[in-house]
């Protein structure tokens, strides 16, 4: 019998994760199955586990959160719920080591022997350090730098912490700093500009329309954000100090730009940019540091919620080409529950056997039974006929938006060609129109699917030879750029995901036969939801997605159906655009 391990993450970006004899064979974000951004708690996600496979471990991750004991049993939620299906299963808790957590999920899933893990996040767990017989200092996890060895040796070289009590100080092996960190400077400006403190997405998306001005302060004095500017408030986001920085000063609704481009002023996309390249500079800097702490080893891999942010990890790739970068896709909080579950099945099994993530459609699996029972449903709203790869191409280069629903979900924020809305890359309004479907900001920047064989002759793939997971923004080759407006950002980068045949052989089929249409072998690629949902789940969110926006067409690649929407429009009215709680997009 296969030994299960479940791994959850109970905190914001909640998920459950099941490794059976150390693959990962299932991953669901809570969201996903609830309807509610960010849900924290995946009882849905562990009942989907549940139902399916028997559980020898539960590993719960988190920040270290105290858990409410039960009447009666005294246990927490989690153990209750997972011991009621399997009365033997013994539970270990790693919620005070969440950086642990996303060092082990990327190093894991990197397929690396021996690597260096750098984390980089907001606020992880809250800890306390022994300073001398005398004295303790306590803070939030914000950086930390791994020596990673295969099958499950982590050696720590530093980790940084974020707190609120002035008190500063560096051991070497660890520092403590009231002063923002890298990711809550980050957090600051994203509040500063409307946006909630967790959506740098956005943040991430404008910055290319700013540049360099001097009447912004320099916003961080050594690696921490500078106090002239920025306000700490861990473990929850900080704030830019607008009453001390008059330049900054807003005497209007932050939010007035993101309906309209001619709100915008020098102040919101000046320090976008700044933010962006100060960031992403001392990110690199870590790098450095910790390739020089431990010359030997030149495999770097990297997660925590900055590692989302595409830009910097093409600045870093571009940066260190003698390197072999891996960037965990799942790099924000979610990840944890692949990373305590991955390591304690290495560290307790000893497995030498080495895993490197090739795939992460982990999602519920839906038969065909299940889906045409949906569409039997929905059949006085829809229309469906059976259609041809070549078709739904044609309709795609005809400047028809097609959704697309097919196989498992993918894991994490980006959609992967299984959760995704297509357009065609070469319609010059094309981002305007699409925004406008999905009530996105009018600025924000859409990615591309390209086959992974002619991604180097479009995209500047700075020594990469694929970029499945859509973690890189990169340049688009000069020669293509007119080729591609309606994914190519104002600065000429692209976040890109590339296809291959074994990887998704029907979205792979689907592009190939765009380019044998159009001569371009990339489909415009975006989340299939609307702005404020999560990614869809199921083909009832699908179909429920379609009825509450223009969105007109869904394709079923697996049962050769297209769906078209009969019922009318929802009124413009209708289409309101989500500036405090949309998808994060880095």
């Amino acid at each position: 019998m296969k030994f299960n391990i479940l791994g959850i993450n109970p905190g914001h970006n909640g998920s459950a994760a099941l490794i059976s004899d150390g693959e990962v064979v299932f991953y669901v974000e809570e969201e996903r199955l609830t309807r509610m951004k960010y849900d924290g708690n995946p009882f849905r996600g562990m009942l989907e586990v549940l139902k399916h496979w028997h559980v020898d471990v539960l590993v719960i991750a988190g920040t270290g959160q105290e858990e409410h004991r039960l009447p009666w049993t005294g246990e927490d939620a989690y153990s209750a719920l997972v011991r009621k299906f399997n009365p033997a299963v013994r539970v270990i808790r790693l919620g005070h080591e969440h950086h642990l957590g996303h060092a082990a999920g990327a190093f894991y899933n990197s397929g690396f022997d021996k690597a260096i893990a750098l984390v980089v996040d907001g606020a992880g767990s809250l800890k306390t350090e022994k300073i001398n017989e005398q004295m303790e200092i306590q803070g939030f996890e914000a950086e930390s730098v791994w020596l990673c060895e295969y099958p499950g040796k982590f050696s720590l070289i530093h980790k940084a912490y974020g707190n609120n009590s002035g008190q500063k100080f560096d051991t070497g092996a660890f520092s403590f700093d009231s002063a923002v960190t890298i990711t809550k400077a980050y957090e600051a400006v994203s509040q500063y500009l409307g946006f909630g403190f967790i959506e740098a997405g956005k943040t991430m998306g404008l910055a290319p329309y700013g540049r360099k001005d001097d009447n912004i302060p320099s916003l961080f004095l050594g690696n921490r954000g500078s106090k002239d500017v920025f306000l700490p408030s861990y473990p929850a986001g900080a704030y830019v100090d607008q009453f001390r920085i008059k330049y900054l000063a807003q005497n209007k609704d932050p939010k007035d730009w993101h309906r309209s481009p001619e709100k915008l002023t020098d102040v919101e996309k000046n320090l976008a940019w700044q933010i962006q390249h100060d960031t992403q500079k001392l990110v690199g800097d870590y790098v450095e540091n910790a390739l020089r702490t431990v010359p030997d080893v030149t495999n770097v891999v990297f997660a925590g919620g900055y590692g989302l942010n595409c830009v910097a990890n093409y600045y870093l790739v571009k940066r260190f080409p003698h390197i072999n970068f891996y960037v965990d896709p799942i790099a924000h909080d979610g990840g944890t529950s692949i990373g305590v579950a991955k390591l304690i099945w290495h560290t307790e099994r000893e497995d030498e056997t080495i895993r490197p993530q090739t795939s992460i459609y982990y999602g519920p699996e839906y038969s065909a039974d299940e889906l045409k029972a949906v569409l039997d449903k929905n059949s006085n709203k829809i229309a469906t006929k059976s259609v041809t790869k070549h078709e739904i191409a044609q309709m795609i280069a005809d400047r028809n938006i097609v959704s697309i629903f097919q196989g498992r979900s993918e894991a994490g924020p980006r959609a992967l060609g299984n959760r995704s809305i297509l357009y065609d890359p070469r319609d010059p309004d094309g981002k305007e129109t699409v925004n406008t479907v999905k009530g996105r900001e009018w600025f924000r920047p859409f990615a591309g699917s390209c086959l992974v064989e002619d991604a180097n002759d479009w995209f500047d793939m700075a020594g990469m030879k694929e970029s499945p997971f859509m973690m890189y923004a990169v340049n688009v080759a000069a020669d293509k750029v007119h080729e591609i407006p309606n994914i190519t950002h104002v600065d000429e980068t692209c976040r890109v995901q590339t296809v291959s045949e074994e990887s998704n052989k029907h979205y792979y089929e689907l592009i190939k036969e765009f380019k044998n249409i159009t001569g371009v072998p990339v489909l415009f690629n975006t989340s299939f939801n609307l702005a404020g949902d999560p990614l869809v789940e199921t083909l009832d969110d699908a179909l429920d997605t379609l009825y509450r926006s223009k969105l007109k067409y869904l394709y079923l690649p697996e049962l050769s159906l297209l769906v078209e929407k009969t019922i009318e429009d929802p009124k413009d009215e209708k289409i309101v655009i989500n500036t405090t709680n949309d998808m994060i997009e880095m």
